[in-house]
């Protein structure tokens, strides 16, 4: 496997808009592996809960703190990640939680326009270094609820948010004028591919209305010094033990060799 490194100009695109679009990130088998064990994995289903949007429609997801030695927790802790993340936000980083979104065919609902330190700010955190690396597990598209960004809304600042439904959305008033200023960019990928996007970058997805299941993975990252001043769900600075990018494939070797395969 050839490593993943981040160049100054990908960081460069990264700081301009918000986001970063990295195909092939995690190659197919990776990427296979990781969608069989999704799927056969009963504590994932039994932890899942639902969101509303604001038509009723649900979205589920699973989220968990710990970065285990999980096949979960060694993807949030491979270097690929990691190391890009602590460049892109300039200081050592942490997990700060990881979730499997999981848009079902033709039920899955949609995330309302928010950014993430909408919700995280009031977590104690009080800057909004904070990242997110969201990895599509399967193909998505306009047509089942892929990631939509406004490029460059992470220079808005950050917008007061409410309740939209069971979600907490950003203030339509300032997303829409936003969204006449800024381009709407639909983040059509492939799975493997990984999508990096800064905290208070504004983001959404559309309800699933296809055949074919959307589900992602998102490691979501704040850095060493903006750990909360208060104790919340989530945690303080903790420091994270990078896994090289093969361990990802090592774990499922260690998986067969203890089902003696």
């Amino acid at each position: 496997m050839t490593a993943f490194k981040l160049t100054e100009s990908l960081a460069a695109q990264f700081h301009r808009d918000g986001y970063l679009l990295v195909p092939g990130l995690f190659n197919k088998q990776e990427m296979d592996l990781l969608l069989k064990t999704a799927k056969a994995d009963r504590d994932l289903e039994k932890n899942a809960y639902g969101r509303k949007d604001a038509t009723g429609a649900v979205s589920k997801l699973a989220l968990w703190n710990e970065p285990g030695d999980d096949l979960y927790g060694t993807i949030a802790r491979s270097e690929r990640i990691v190391t890009s993340m602590e460049t892109l936000l300039g200081d050592e980083v942490y997990h700060w939680h990881s979730k499997m979104m999981l848009k079902e065919p033709l039920v899955g609902g949609a995330w309302e326009w928010h950014q993430d330190y909408g919700y995280w700010y009031e977590m104690g955190c009080l800057y909004p270094d904070i990242a997110s690396c969201l990895i599509s597990v399967d193909r998505a598209n306009k047509e089942n609820g892929c990631l939509q960004v406004l490029k460059g809304s992470h220079k808005l600042g950050r917008i007061n948010h409410g309740t939209t439904g069971d979600q907490a959305g950003a203030n339509m008033e300032r997303v829409n004028e936003a969204m006449k200023r800024l381009e709407l960019v639909y983040c059509e990928t492939e799975p493997g591919t990984a999508v990096f996007f800064h905290g208070n970058t504004l983001h959404r997805s559309d309800q699933n209305r296809s055949p074919n299941p959307r589900w992602s993975l998102i490691c979501c990252y704040n850095t060493r010094h903006n750990s909360p001043y208060k104790v919340t769900r989530h945690p303080a600075y903790t420091p994270l033990k990078k896994v090289p990018d093969s361990a990802v494939l090592e774990w499922a070797k260690r998986q067969d060799a203890l089902a003696g395969v």
